[in-house]
């Protein structure tokens, strides 16, 4: 049936839009990567993110002797920023719609984990429509055309604006069901976690340390944790990190009517939701879900249309006619 179901989705989705352009991509633990080539055949990866900022590091720009131009002061003393490289056909990536089609240069990461030449976000994937089949590990830039197939489920997505009623940035909030409530969280396809030992030991599920993860803010964790002392928790369980993580696992979480999981939530600070987050989003939201959720959907974001659409594909369940 769930081979049926997205084959059926797929013949939909490619009569509804003839002209959408797979990437070349990588799905590696749920986290997704673009792989493009450049005309000389020099092969790239960038690491694509939602919740995220969109840079090129500066090892790239130096290794293909890209130009680089200055910012605006807005964006911070010498700041400067770069054109994508031509590609080859077929094994592009867009540009963004913004500043000219420049992306902003970074310093080298030290992020905890492989953000490979770059990092593609909110600014990169703004104003466009896109589609995540985490199934068959595929993203798809789609036509300005585009049309849900019938079967899929929207949801409406939160995004900032100005005084002037324009959007401010493409950070998508979006609510879903835990706990038989309503609860706002950031969409984000790039939520990352990295697991200690201990943690990896007590999930079990043979995947890799470093994988998609979905964040909560103090505050809700000790309410869950309260009300479901049942739910289990794994102390210290990312690496990496100064501060002590924990994760708490929700056995069920309803995302657009559907219902799956269970689903690991690592635990993050009210500050890093509350107040940062939250300042560039158009509400205050919990955390984040992330792809450790999102696997078991065909995902379109609208970004123009501010809306989501999601086909589930496997280990879900729809909601029962009695939840409220």
């Amino acid at each position: 049936m769930i081979a049926a179901s997205i084959t059926l989705f797929h013949a939909a989705l490619s009569a509804a839009n003839p002209a959408g352009q797979v990437l070349p991509a990588s799905f590696e633990a749920d986290r997704v990567y673009v792989v493009p080539q450049t005309q000389d055949g020099a092969k790239l990866k960038f690491f694509t993110d939602s919740g995220g900022a969109t840079i090129l590091l500066e090892s790239l720009v130096s290794r293909l002797k890209l130009p680089a131009h200055a910012l605006p002061k807005e964006y911070g003393d010498d700041a400067k920023a770069a054109k994508l490289p031509a590609f080859k056909p077929g094994l592009g990536i867009p540009v963004p719609l913004d500043l000219d089609g420049q992306i902003p240069i970074a310093p080298n990461s030290d992020t905890h984990f492989d953000i490979g030449d770059g990092m593609l976000g909110e600014a990169w994937l703004g104003g466009r429509i896109w589609t995540w089949d985490y199934p068959k590990h595929a993203l798809t830039l789609e036509a300005s055309a585009w049309k849900p197939p019938q079967r899929a489920s929207r949801v409406a997505l939160g995004f900032p604006v100005d005084e002037k009623g324009a959007r401010a940035a493409n950070f998508p909030r979006i609510t879903i069901r835990i706990d038989g409530k309503p609860i706002d969280l950031l969409l984000d396809t790039g939520a990352t976690t990295v697991l200690t030992t201990q943690a990896l030991t007590s999930i079990g599920d043979g995947q890799p340390a470093t994988r998609a993860a979905s964040f909560i803010a103090d505050s809700q964790f000790q309410a869950w944790h309260k009300a479901h002392p049942e739910w289990r928790v794994i102390e210290n369980a990312q690496d990496g990190t100064k501060t002590p993580v924990s994760l708490i696992e929700v056995p069920e979480v309803e995302i657009a009517g559907t219902r799956v999981g269970p689903v690991w939530f690592n635990w993050r600070s009210d500050r890093a939701f509350h107040d940062y987050m939250s300042k560039m989003m158009d509400k205050q939201v919990e955390g984040a879900i992330g792809g450790n959720a999102l696997r078991h959907f065909v995902m379109t974001i609208d970004y123009p249309r501010a809306a989501a659409y999601f086909l589930c594909a496997a280990e879900c369940a729809p909601r029962p006619r009695s939840a409220p």
